[in-house]
């Protein structure tokens, strides 16, 4: 079995050459938005500086961010004045923050790609954008070498996970004992998961990231699906759920088919779909746990 840093590792997403902007002269990049950033390091050019980077080595802690990269404090309102004297070349932002943008240009160029549309799989976007953040620094052939590999990690993660698709898989994020949130297709972990070979649970869209919590009763309505839980749920709703007549009484649990992965970022781009990938194939492979 594959462990999940050597797949990382495999997909050659952190370990690209470093990229040029000009001839002998490295672009200085700041990132507002967190898919912006880790799509800048897995070509192989960490930026400058970032946005909440305290909360982003909390949340999304690969590809790492290291400790030299300045923090320009909080992404829905940075440090103005602070981003400047970095002097970057470009700033990478997202649509979330399209109200910063005239100020940001200010300082710089902006360039925004949209990686979540309504209705549509974030993944393809994900590997789009990797080809529009390596020609605005000039450096195409980037998107290609890391393009392939996270393509060719993918290919083998889905071979190894084919004994997995003999059930649906309902992606959750549990907030307390009586609700949670789902994943749908139009999330970057449910089109991770539809690329890997596998059936989401849940087939209706969940906006982006993933829809208002339901009822935890939800998931009576699927029978036969695995439970994977992303993310540790909050300690008073593991305490509750050990109580729970509900929790224990839904088929998944009850026939003891629950999976936990650590804590990942919704709103990520590919290395956060290839840690994804390599998280759940460790827990699937790994067997039942219980989370209450």
């Amino acid at each position: 079995m594959i462990r999940r840093r050597t797949f990382l590792t495999a997909a050659g997403i952190l370990l690209a050459a470093p990229l040029q902007l000009r001839a002998g002269s490295a672009p200085r990049l700041a990132a507002i938005d967190w898919a912006m950033m880790e799509t800048a390091i897995a070509l192989g050019h960490v930026p400058v500086a970032g946005a909440e980077l305290i909360r982003y080595r909390a949340d999304v802690k690969e590809p790492k961010i290291p400790d030299e990269v300045v923090d320009l404090g909080l992404r829905g309102s940075p440090n103005y004045e602070l981003l400047q004297l970095v002097r970057p070349d470009l700033i990478l932002s997202s649509p979330y923050y399209t109200q910063y943008r005239s100020r940001l240009e200010t300082i710089a160029p902006v360039l925004s790609l949209t990686f979540f549309v309504r209705g549509e799989a974030p993944l393809p976007r994900a590997f789009v954008a990797l080809g529009d953040l390596a020609n605005a620094i000039d450096d195409a052939p980037a998107a290609a070498r890391v393009g392939e590999a996270a393509e060719a990690a993918l290919d083998a993660a889905a071979a190894r996970l084919a004994p997995f698709r003999d059930r649906p898989i309902a992606l959750v994020d549990i907030g307390d004992a009586r609700h949670m949130r789902m994943f749908g297709f139009d999330s970057l972990f449910g089109s991770t998961l539809a690329r890997l070979g596998l059936t989401n649970a849940r087939s209706q869209p969940t906006a982006f990231g993933f829809m208002a919590p339901v009822p935890m009763e939800v998931l009576a309505d699927m029978p036969e699906a695995r439970l994977v839980v992303i993310g540790p749920p909050p300690l008073a709703a593991r305490r509750a759920l050990a109580r729970s007549v509900l929790w224990h009484a839904l088929p998944p649990v009850a026939q003891n088919r629950v999976h936990a992965l650590p804590g990942l970022n919704p709103f990520g781009a590919v290395p956060t779909a290839l840690r994804f990938a390599a998280e759940l194939e460790h827990a699937l492979t790994s067997g039942p746990t219980t989370i209450a």
